[in-house]
């Protein structure tokens, strides 16, 4: 059963924690991508629906299982990727209990890349029209996210990144208006791990007339990759050595449960409701920077 499963995986997390003699355990998904899940009254929604669903059987996706197991051991929760692993009723669970949960996709190359160069083009005054990523690999990865759900996932992740910067400059972008935005993912078992990247930006310029920047990236998948998970399991774990206060209030408090202070080192960073949601890099970084210092 569905309960069965969780309980397993807590078992296996105190397991691993008496066995290594470890003081602590944070657990990050590298697993596959799965497909966006939905979110339903009553199943997902809030902390006490979500325990129940599982208790009932109910479909709940792998890495949100995962993610419940972490929470309830105590265990903050990394997810390295682009599904939306954190329904409301997990972010409520993980603030209940005071864990911490981060997220979402490892942000490595290309989409790194993106939200550099997208910053760049708006910030110098240029109307980003148009941006086309292609990407083709042939790992595992590649592989899962040739199936049309999946893919889904990854595509909401990588376009997501440029928004914020787009809504920053309201002089080049009204309301509703943002570049056309189209992410391509194949899979080509002989490249392997080795990922290529091909992007193309066009923008306006001065009299109608426009500038086009096209790159090629060969983008190591998991050797770009594996430097990140280290770092958003050795900053999570710094997080929760650190309490601050303010003058407004003197009580000594934790950060809150959405750790979006690692969303540095993330596709799609997981916020706090009513938070905006920040991509551009430098902008990420200095909050690291800032709070370090």
């Amino acid at each position: 059963s569905v309960a069965s499963q969780m309980e397993q995986i807590r078992r296996d997390i105190r397991d691993f924690k008496e066995t290594s003699g470890v003081d602590k355990v944070i657990v990050l998904w590298t697993a596959n991508t799965e497909r966006f899940c939905d979110v339903v009254p009553g199943l997902n929604d809030t902390a006490d629906n979500l325990l129940r669903a599982i208790e009932r059987g109910l479909e709940v996706s792998p890495s949100t299982l995962f993610a419940v197991a972490s929470i309830l051991e105590g265990c903050a929760y990394i997810n390295g990727s682009p599904q939306n692993t954190f329904v409301p009723g997990a972010v409520e669970l993980a603030a209940q209990r005071r864990v911490f949960i981060c997220g979402d996709d490892f942000k490595s190359g290309q989409t790194k890349l993106k939200s550099v160069l997208v910053d760049f083009l708006v910030g110098a005054g240029l109307k980003t029209k148009s941006i086309v990523s292609y990407n083709h690999l042939g790992n595992n990865d590649g592989k899962n996210l040739s199936a049309p759900q999946q893919f889904r996932s990854k595509e909401i992740s990588k376009s997501n990144v440029v928004d914020d910067t787009v809504q920053a400059n309201p002089i080049l972008y009204g309301p509703q208006d943002k570049p056309d935005h189209c992410v391509v993912i194949k899979y080509v078992p002989y490249v392997g791990d080795s990922k290529r990247a091909l992007d193309e930006y066009t923008s306006e310029i001065m009299m109608g007339g426009t500038n086009t920047i096209v790159i090629h990236n060969t983008c190591e998948d998991s050797l770009l990759a594996s430097p990140i998970i280290l770092d958003l399991a050795i900053l999570t774990e710094l997080c929760q050595r650190v309490t601050f206060c303010t003058e407004a209030d003197p009580e000594f408090q934790g950060f809150h449960s959405v750790l979006s202070i690692v969303a540095f080192l993330c596709k799609a960073p997981l916020v706090p409701e009513g938070t905006p949601v920040v991509n551009a890099l430098f902008r990420q970084r200095s909050c690291i920077e800032n709070i370090l210092r």
